[in-house]
C-alpha cells in the first residue's frame, strides 16, 4: 500500500469512529453513512489533497455536508 492510500484508509477509520461515537450507530451503519457522502468521494480522490488534512477536519466537512445536504465549507 502506498503512502496516499495508507493516509486515506487511516482517515476513513478515524472518521467512521467519530460517526459511531457521535451518532450512536454501529460500525457498519457508520461506514455506510460516510461512504455515501460527497466528502468520502473527495477524500478518496488523491487529486484533492484532502487526505493531507486531519481526520477531525474532514469529519467537520462531513458534518457540514450532512447538515446542509451538500458539501459546503463553512466559515469558522
Amino acid at each position: 500500500m502506498d503512502n496516499v492510500k495508507f493516509l486515506i484508509e487511516q482517515s476513513i477509520q478515524n472518521i467512521v469512529c467519530f460517526i459511531v461515537e457521535d451518532e450512536c450507530v454501529d460500525y457498519d451503519k457508520a461506514i455506510d453513512m460516510f461512504y455515501s457522502s460527497q466528502v468520502f468521494a473527495k477524500l478518496c480522490d488523491p487529486a484533492t489533497g484532502l487526505y493531507f488534512d486531519s481526520p477531525a477536519y474532514v469529519y467537520e466537512l462531513y458534518k457540514n455536508e450532512k447538515k446542509n445536504g451538500k458539501l459546503v465549507q463553512e466559515e469558522q
